[in-house]
């Protein structure tokens, strides 16, 4: 696992390749399925419109949950989009990686701290910007002096933490379980036959869990970018 990962300097600016790669990836995946799932459409669902039909239930539901429609309306398409790139995101790299010499270009993006922290990131501006454009500069402001004054500190704390947390909870658990895959396929490829007829169904069990915990960590990173901005967009928070 101590693969590199492949970066090109532009500019004075340094890019990791295999995230673009796999970011790319990511879109062109969720792009086709919006598309295909998407032509003629008729009143009367079936197939593939029943799943995107089903999907944007699915998130309306996260939205409610949090504020009411008539606010939350807006955020639908980010709900749809955040949910289906990130579990796009967390499968990719559960069927295998790909390392060309020693680095790593085939993963999930997910799996890096850089995607999952610059996803909170937007999601936390995001919250602010509708935060001062639904209830203005003032409004928005008293926010943070709610319920005391002394608050003050605390909510920029938090919302530093917020961002943090938002972030490394996606890439904690989409490292961690590319981690133990690649340790089960290490055991496949160099232990001995009782070893190897161990670490395969240890291999399919994980690959499962794996596809369970990925599609839960989309679920609560949508559920969470929801919650924090209704906080900053409901006027009774």
């Amino acid at each position: 696992m101590n693969h590199e990962a492949p970066m090109y300097e532009f500019m004075g600016l340094w890019f990791n390749l295999s995230n673009v790669l796999m970011i790319t990836v990511a879109s062109i995946i969720v792009l086709i399925i919006a598309v295909v799932c998407t032509r003629n459409l008729s009143m009367k669902p079936t197939g593939k419109q029943n799943f995107i039909e089903w999907v944007m239930d699915f998130v309306r539901n996260i939205i409610n949950s949090s504020m009411d429609w008539k606010t939350g309306g807006r955020f639908h398409v980010l709900g749809v989009t955040l949910i289906m790139f990130i579990f796009v995101s967390n499968m990719l790299g559960l069927p295998f990686a790909v390392v060309v010499g020693h680095e790593l270009w085939w993963k999930s993006p997910t799996a890096d701290p850089a995607v999952t922290l610059t996803l909170a990131a937007m999601v936390v501006g995001l919250s602010h910007y509708y935060g001062v454009k639904l209830k203005g500069v003032g409004g928005y402001g008293k926010d943070f002096f709610k319920p005391k004054a002394f608050m003050f500190p605390l909510k920029i704390v938090e919302e530093f933490s917020n961002t943090l947390t938002l972030g490394l909870r996606l890439y904690g658990n989409i490292y961690a379980g590319e981690i133990l895959l690649s340790l089960l396929a290490g055991s496949l490829a160099f232990s001995t036959w009782w070893g190897t007829l161990m670490a395969i169904p240890l291999t399919v069990v994980w690959q499962g869990f794996s596809v369970f915990i990925g599609s839960i960590q989309a679920f609560i990173f949508t559920l969470l970018a929801m919650v924090y901005i209704s906080h900053k967009v409901n006027h009774d928070h």
